[in-house]
Order: C-alpha cells, then sequence, then structure tokens
C-alpha cells in the first residue's frame, strides 16, 4: 500500500486521469457515458482519500503538517470529499452546482510536483519576499484606483456609457484602463453617447490616466517586484564581490 500511494509517480497518473475526466464532464454525454465518468471520479477521490490517510500514518501527524504541500494536498482533498458523499449516498439536492464544482479543486494537487523542479525553493523565496516588498506599493496603486474610479463615476455617470453606471463598474472600468487594452474606447463612447463635457477634456482626462496608472503606475509596481525577487542573487553578487576585493587588498598589502 505505501509503494503504491507514496509512489510520486502513480499519484501524477491519477491527477492527470483526473484532470482529463473533468474536463470531459464539460461535454455533451449520454447518460451511461455520464454515470461511468462518474463512477471513475469517485474512484480518484477515493484513491486521493487513501493517499492521505496513508500518508497521515507514514508521517504522523506532526510530520504530515510539517510539510506546506502536504497541507495544500489535504485542503485540496477535504474540499472534494462533498462530491464522493453526494454520489455515495445518493443524496437528493435540487442544485448540485455549488457542490460539483469542488471536485475542480483537485486538479489544483499537480502543483505539488512543482517542488520537484530544480530552484523552486529559491523562486518561491523571490516571490514572497517580492509581495513583503511590494505591499505598500500596491495599497498605494489601489488608492489610486478608487480615487480615480469615483472621481470617474462622478464626472461620467450621466452619460449613456456602461463604464460608470455605478462606483464599483467605475473601479472596474478604471482598472481595465490602467491595462491599457483597449482605453481607447471608453473616451470614444462618452463623447459618442453627447456627454455635457467637451470632447478635449474627456480625451486628456483618459490621457493622463493612462499615463500615471497605466505606464507609470504598473512599470513602478513591476520593477519594485523584479527588483526584490532577484535581490538575493544580488546580495550573493555584492559578497562574492566584497570577498574578491579584500583579497586583492590583501595581495596589494604583501607587495
Amino acid at each position: 500500500m505505501k509503494k503504491i500511494f507514496l509512489n510520486n509517480g502513480f499519484i501524477l497518473g491519477l491527477i492527470v486521469i483526473n484532470a482529463l475526466i473533468i474536463f470531459t464532464m464539460g461535454f455533451e454525454l449520454t447518460e451511461t457515458s455520464r454515470m461511468v465518468i462518474n463512477i471513475i471520479d469517485n474512484i480518484i477521490t477515493v484513491m486521493f482519500v487513501i493517499e492521505l490517510i496513508v500518508k497521515i500514518k507514514t508521517y504522523r501527524l506532526r510530520g504530515f503538517f510539517s510539510d506546506g504541500w502536504n497541507i495544500f494536498d489535504f485542503i485540496l482533498i477535504v474540499l472534494s470529499i462533498p462530491t464522493l458523499l453526494v454520489f455515495t449516498l445518493h443524496l437528493n439536492i435540487a442544485d448540485l452546482s455549488f457542490i460539483l464544482v469542488f471536485r475542480i479543486f483537485r486538479i489544483f494537487k499537480s502543483f505539488r510536483f512543482l517542488k520537484f523542479i530544480p530552484g523552486i525553493t529559491e523562486l518561491i523565496n523571490g516571490i514572497q519576499r517580492a509581495l513583503k516588498s511590494s505591499v505598500f506599493v500596491l495599497l498605494g496603486f489601489t488608492v489610486y484606483i478608487f480615487i480615480i474610479g469615483v472621481l470617474s463615476f462622478h464626472l461620467f455617470n450621466s452619460s449613456d456609457t456602461v463604464y460608470f453606471t455605478d462606483p464599483f463598474t467605475s473601479l472596474y472600468s478604471i482598472f481595465k484602463i490602467f491595462t491599457v487594452e483597449g482605453w481607447y474606447s471608453v473616451p470614444e463612447e462618452i463623447i459618442a453617447s453627447g456627454s455635457a463635457l467637451p470632447a478635449f477634456f474627456i480625451r486628456g482626462y483618459f490621457i493622463f490616466i493612462l499615463v500615471t496608472g497605466g505606464i507609470l503606475g504598473l512599470s513602478l509596481v513591476n520593477s519594485i517586484f523584479v527588483d526584490a525577487m532577484v535581490s538575493d542573487n544580488n546580495d550573493s553578487l555584492e559578497a562574492k564581490v566584497d570577498e574578491l576585493t579584500k583579497k586583492m587588498d590583501l595581495l596589494l598589502k604583501q607587495k
């Protein structure tokens, strides 16, 4: 039992089959085909539960939960148990969609195999370091989106467009403009709707938003994030340069 369920190749095979099963469920199927697929899907769920039990017995609770990947697996398997209970107990629930959606979470088990990628630990540490360094910049950027979104709502909510019908929609529209994609269509639709504001003001306003948020703002966030990610490598290089400098100084003193 241990050799099977502690075998990463076997578990990866189950994950691949499970992903294909979930993919197939999105198509129109006959009643018989859907039943067969449901049976296979729930058998895989049972095997994942067995894998969880075997691991807990092998590593004990403390050893099992000391690994972040095991915690990740545990959460995903627990989330998929409701679909298994509905199937095995033949529960008659009017709307199963909110329960059946949990089976999709099992696909994320494949993330566990990221740990076998060379240098993945350094990459994850770099991402964590970058998130910590960028948190205040992201917070400031969020506040800026909020201010511009509320201001834009009050400026353009009377226009006959779908972009500024309420404050939340306005925030979403401003965020879309910050992504640069298709930003020009927003001012043109406002102008075409017969806005009371002058066309040059509307175009200038959205150009200002694009430059400050979409170009400068996102560039700033991106540069800080990337710089923090590679800072560990920079520290290592700086330490080597300092060590080399000290050795050169010693050599010069000996002369």
